[in-house]
């Protein structure tokens, strides 16, 4: 087994928090100064690259398992 199912858990609640926060933290920058309609596509594509980041990670981490790299 490459991870642990606590493991796995762990990482997904990291994962769905960061990108929470990266969409409120693009809220907090742009929100008031820019359109809604901007404002939502700045949110949307950060957390899609968020979470585009956060596959290349997890990617890693199971890729370094599965060598046995710590």
């Amino acid at each position: 087994m490459i991870m642990k199912p606590a493991e796995i858990l762990t990482y997904a609640v990291v994962a769905a928090s960061s990108l929470l926060v990266m969409g409120f933290v693009v809220h907090m920058l742009v929100g008031g100064l820019v359109s809604e309609q901007t404002e939502i596509a700045l949110i949307v594509t950060v957390v899609i690259l968020d979470a585009i980041a956060i596959g290349f990670m997890a990617r890693d981490v199971i890729r370094r398992r599965k060598a046995g790299i710590n």
